[in-house]
């Protein structure tokens, strides 16, 4: 089989470069380094092509072993045929490869197996033949009447025939092949309420729709409905066009043994055929949505990831709470905790007096440039007392909401007690949320990424393919952005490629026994960083005010060679990259030849590009380059919205049907899908992404059930 062959038709990448990819990936090399340093060898792929190839070649790798274990199966019954192996090496599924193997595969003791057993095998293929035009049935089965083989009739005869050929219909590739194409254009999942009251379910209490047009997010609602027991659902078709469809490949007019065949054709469907089925109508539904809800995931949490990271700020983070009170930490901008406190402003204590004297002192001792606030329980009355507090101070504080999934999780963590030895839970919460805000990547990367708050189903999800999926996410916005290699903690350097969990814990004790990095090569010290983890790692850290300028930058190790004869070519030194003085660089290599340039420096232009790209912003952190979040002074209340009041937000979730926006009420509004845009979208992430600022206008305001509808398309006057 001709994996490279079928997978650059399926991607639309040549073929030469195909076979590029898969052998980088069978020597070992990681995603993120192939994507970032072996551009001459894959045409510059991006880490997310290059995934979904590696996993549908795994997918087909695992095809053609599953093709070679049917072969063999077949073989030792001694019934391939040419035509069956034809078969087989052109099944392009698992479920298509099935059907072929399902005649031969070993069966438990059915209905159909007993008949075979009482001797009436040669029956069934008499029935099945179809060529008696007079006589009867009966006459037809007299002969296979036998009491002691549990026979004792013609009609029990006539009715064990039936049974081989139903399951031989059931059996049947080609039938399975042609009712499983009608069933994905024209079957239609049909819901009903189990109970009086479906509860949130209400909308599927009776309800049908097409498989073929069914969204993600309503299979997924479906299915938890039907798992928390307020639903049942069925697949349901034309039964009597499917029995049909099946007639018209085994059954023959004008015969006495036509009705009996006609009555197995419809048997095996009924009894054998739609249960299997529906079965794998649901299965593929759940699966497809599955896929979707976690790709869209995927997109989220990489949104929230890439989010630009607020630097050079002293944070005070407020972890709201009622009756334990507002948890307090301030944090210098390296991430260094200063100080910690707790206040009471929230109920039942209500000490607003104090809590403002509290933290005015903090906010003046320390220089706070801005107030990080966490939207779990008690955040409407944190936000609302912080805005006050600012209103008060007058001193060009502002705050941002900050979203606090998972820091209880973190908290709470092995890892959260090695980090806070002496900080109880709730403290290291409100160092989480202010780090968030000085770093989200490097701060998130602490806790499951499926504890984020940025998914939808996430817990219904298969886990397994949940958490590869998230954890190369993380791992290509780790690598994409850099790790600096003498403050990354263990588990931001867990994701850079190459590194394992033992090895990233081996990094920080080599800093703290040794002192910080001063070049990259130091990393071969490292117990158990081998040269070809080195290999993998090295580009993605960085080491800032290195001796080396390179070692600060991108510049793999490999082309630093490269590098110097750039700068050479054109009369330049690193401390000219230092001094940001390569502006004219970019032109000097266009009038030269980007490809001449690149061949006498000893590197692909692609590579070329990128080392040149690093020299004209040596440390450079590309999610500087992103609007900035938003910050705020005050804040809304829902009463206030009034319908066509036009707001600024920033987007907290992308989810199938639309988005949620923060416009500073504390409670989120929902822009529909069909309010996104006025060109026809299929998804909202072709057009928004967690992070982005927008500008919303208030549709309408539901206060009994808290609810906001949001519309980004402008009001016409």
């Amino acid at each position: 089989m001709d994996f490279s062959a079928i997978l650059s038709s399926e991607f639309h990448i040549a073929q030469k470069l195909v076979e590029n990819i898969i052998a980088l990936i069978d020597e070992g090399n990681t995603i993120p380094f192939i994507a970032r340093y072996r551009k001459e060898q894959t045409g510059s792929c991006d880490d997310q092509v290059l995934r979904e190839l590696s996993e549908r070649l795994d997918y087909l790798r695992g095809l053609q072993k599953r093709r070679e274990e049917v072969s063999g199966a077949i073989a030792e019954q001694g019934k391939l045929t040419p035509e069956l192996e034809a078969d087989i090496a052109a099944a392009e599924t698992l479920a298509r490869l099935e059907d072929i193997y399902r005649p031969y595969k070993q069966k438990r003791r059915t209905r159909a197996t007993v008949a075979k057993e009482r001797g009436l095998e040669p029956l069934a293929e008499l029935l099945l033949a179809q060529d008696r035009t007079s006589g009867s049935v009966q006459a037809l089965a007299e002969p296979f009447v036998d009491p002691e083989k549990g026979v004792p009739t013609p009609e029990d005869a006539l009715a064990g025939a039936s049974d081989i050929l139903a399951e031989q219909f059931s059996d049947s590739a080609q039938g399975r092949l042609l009712l499983r194409q009608y069933y994905q254009k024209n079957a239609v999942l049909k819901t009903v309420s189990v109970g009086e009251d479906a509860g949130v379910y209400a909308m599927y209490a009776d309800y049908a729709e097409p498989v073929s047009r069914m969204p993600s997010h309503r299979i997924l609602a479906v299915n938890r409905g039907e798992k928390e027991g307020f639903l049942k659902a069925s697949v349901e078709v034309d039964s009597g066009y499917a029995v049909g469809l099946l007639s018209g490949l085994f059954v023959k007019k004008g015969s006495i043994t036509t009705p009996l065949v006609l009555e197995a054709v419809s048997d095996a469907y009924k009894r054998l055929i739609h249960p299997s089925l529906e079965r794998e109508v649901r299965s593929d539904l759940t699966e497809t949505a599955n896929e979707q809800a976690i790709k869209n995931f995927g997109v989220n949490l990489k949104a929230l990831l890439m989010q630009p990271p607020v630097k050079g700020k002293t944070v005070l983070a407020i972890d709201p709470a009622y009756r334990t009170g507002c948890k307090i930490a301030v944090v210098d901008p390296t991430g260094k905790v200063l100080d910690t406190a707790v206040v009471y402003p929230t109920p039942p204590q209500n000490k607003v007096a104090e809590a403002k004297q509290k933290l005015g002192a903090l906010i003046r001792k320390h220089h706070v440039d801005v107030l990080s606030i966490g939207n779990g329980t008690a955040s409407k009355e944190s936000e609302l007392f912080a805005a006050e507090l600012i209103r008060e101070m007058d001193c060009g504080l502002s705050y941002m909401m900050v979203n606090e999934a998972g820091a209880s999780v973190y908290s709470a963590s092995k890892l959260g007690a090695q980090e806070f030895p002496d900080f109880d839970v709730s403290l290291r919460s409100a160092v989480s949320i202010a780090r968030r805000l000085q770093d989200p990547l490097a701060e998130l990367v602490k806790i499951d990424p499926k504890s984020v708050g940025v998914g939808q189903y996430q817990h219904d999800m298969p886990q397994k393919r949940l958490d590869e999926t998230l954890t190369g996410v993380v791992e290509d916005c780790v690598n994409r952005v850099g790790v600096d290699l003498n403050t990354a903690s263990a588990s931001l350097l867990g994701y850079v490629a190459g590194l394992s969990g033992t090895v990233a814990k081996n990094i920080v004790t080599y800093r703290e026994e040794n002192g910080a990095f001063t070049s990259r090569t130091q990393l071969k010290k490292v117990p158990k960083l081998g040269p070809k983890a080195f290999e993998q790692c090295a580009g993605f850290l960085r080491i800032p005010h290195a001796n080396n300028l390179l070692d600060s930058t991108g510049v793999h190790p490999e082309s630093y060679a490269g590098a110097k004869a750039l700068l050479d070519r054109f009369g330049y030194t690193l401390e000219d990259a230092a001094g940001n003085r390569l502006s004219e660089l970019p032109a000097q290599i266009k009038a030269a030849g980007e490809e001449q340039v690149a061949a006498e420096c000893g590197v692909g232009a692609p590579t070329l590009r990128d080392i040149a790209a690093e020299l004209l912003k040596p440390g450079r952190d590309l999610r500087d380059e992103l609007p900035p979040p938003m910050l705020r002074s005050d804040i809304l209340d829902m009463k206030d919205l009034k319908e066509g009041m036009e707001l600024q937000g920033t987007v907290r979730n992308v989810i199938d049907f639309g988005v949620f926006v923060d416009i500073g009420v504390h409670q989120d509004g929902l822009v529909h899908i069909s309010q996104i845009t006025n060109r026809y979208i299929r998804h909202p992430s072709e057009v928004l992404k967690v992070g982005d600022i927008v500008t919303v206008w208030v549709l309408g305001v539901d206060l009994p059930k808290k609810r906001i509808s949001l519309t980004m398309k402008k009001p016409k006057k």
